[in-house]
């Protein structure tokens, strides 16, 4: 596949890049079977019960959890619009989050195959203010736990 054109970043969205030092095919894992998403969704402080992840890889499939804390769980509810197995994932999403709810925002994810590492590109938005700064911290603290899991060997 070609590289996607993701549409240009704006004060209003998420984009990150980030290299994870494992095959195209076990990063993909991490976001497809419901218990490892289960082990590295969400911030540090924020916890994810395996039972209420639920995918459905096609389009129109759900793409869907809890993530809970101390002050209560945030319900995550996806829907898959278009993917492409070890190549693309995009999905409307809506949240519930301790900052109040989010609505329609767009997460589109590509997986670059580069052999024993994987370069993934995300993108995701739109966010007002509040949300966009939460959200990309979030994204960086579950990265840092696909790193940890990987690691540790987990595959």
């Amino acid at each position: 596949m070609s590289d996607r054109v993701m549409p240009e970043a704006t004060e209003r969205d998420v984009y990150i890049t980030r290299t994870f030092q494992a095959p195209v095919a076990v990063v993909w894992k991490f976001w497809t079977d419901p218990a490892l998403l289960a082990r590295w969704f969400g911030p540090h402080a924020v916890g994810v019960d395996e039972a209420s992840v639920v995918v459905e890889p096609v389009p129109g499939g759900a793409w869907s959890l809890d993530m809970k804390d101390d002050a209560g769980v945030y319900p995550l509810r996806t829907t898959i619009v278009e993917i492409v197995e070890h190549e693309y994932l995009e999905c409307i999403m809506s949240a519930q989050t301790s900052a109040g709810d989010i609505e329609n925002v767009i997460l589109r994810v590509q997986f670059h195959d580069h052999g024993q590492t994987t370069r993934l590109t995300m993108h995701q938005g739109p966010f007002g203010e509040e949300f966009r700064e939460q959200t990309r911290a979030g994204w960086l603290e579950s990265f840092e736990k696909i790193d940890a899991l990987i690691a540790g060997g987990e595959k």
